[in-house]
């Protein structure tokens, strides 16, 4: 049974004219984004910053994880002139660090990298110093999928585990922990420079000891930074929220993030995997030196 509504995520929308604005140039530009597609409830305050994180290969996937709001059925074409469109967006925004995720094509032969591939070197042509930050579906685990997306030359390597591995048949019956998590450490192995990076979502009828254990997991494939946030349902058509974690317990799981040698760990009601991913780049590169 769904426990009452917490007044610790009760959020208060502040208002900016900036939020207008990023819907009129998203709109006129013909782009998505996952802040939109996924129905974050941090939609408001990351558009009031003018940033997002930009969704490329269309807005409909091809898998039907629980949890998501993102559409599903048959995806549109590829399309070529959307890494242009991304990095024009984001010289207009001013944007230094660039996040691009995407819906999951596994009609696709490579499963979206080459697309991912040519909006990373898009961005890095048009903004002189841009860093750019990819949160890719897990390419059914293909190697070669993989390193065409490294060979671009992004600086942040994002894959989201999403919840414990007992939870994957209930919550992402299309997916596999142990592909996702060899994904990350695959990258790792590719670029030992490369910061990587994973993101899971707690309330959803996890342990806390199958939470500790996932971030050991994620430790022992070298991944270096770790969000962590609470699953909020999405429409009523997503899996119901099991469980409304409390802040203390947020605060113990970024503590034993730490302790494990993360170089960075967001845990937190409201965290995102993207949210405020720069400060994050920022800080896992400072944690390095």
């Amino acid at each position: 049974m769904t426990q009452k509504f917490p007044e610790w995520l009760k959020k208060k929308l502040k208002n900016s004219p900036h939020v207008e604005e990023m819907r009129m140039l998203l709109a006129k530009a013909n782009l998505h984004t996952v802040c939109q597609g996924a129905r974050c409830p941090n939609l408001n305050e990351c558009f009031g910053r003018r940033t997002a994180t930009f969704m490329i290969l269309g807005e409909r996937c091809t898998r039907s994880c629980r949890f998501c709001a993102v559409l599903r059925g048959r995806p549109e074409p590829v399309d070529a002139g959307e890494p242009e469109r991304i990095a024009g967006a984001a010289a207009v925004l001013g944007l230094r660090h660039v996040v691009i995720t995407s819906v999951t094509r596994d009609d696709l032969p490579d499963g979206g990298a080459g697309q991912f591939a040519s909006t990373i070197r898009a961005v890095k042509g048009r903004i002189e110093g841009a860093t750019v930050e990819v949160l890719t579906p897990d390419f059914q685990g293909s190697e070669a999928a993989l390193e065409k997306v490294l060979a671009a030359g992004p600086d942040v390597f994002n894959h989201n585990l999403e919840t414990v591995p007992r939870l994957y048949p209930e919550i992402r019956p299309e997916a596999s922990y142990s592909r996702s998590l060899s994904l990350l450490e695959q990258a790792k192995r590719l670029n030992k420079n490369l910061v990587t990076k994973s993101g899971l979502m707690v309330g959803l009828g996890e342990t806390e000891e199958e939470v500790r254990a996932l971030l050991c997991d994620l430790r022992d494939a070298g991944c270096d930074v770790v969000t962590i946030g609470q699953y909020l349902q999405p429409t009523p058509q997503q899996i119901p929220v099991k469980e409304y974690v409390s802040p203390e317990v947020f605060s113990a799981y970024q503590a034993w993030g730490a302790s494990l040698g993360f170089r960075a760990v967001l845990a937190g009601p409201f965290i995102r995997s993207s949210y405020r991913a720069a400060e994050v780049f920022a800080a896992s590169l400072a944690r390095a030196r």
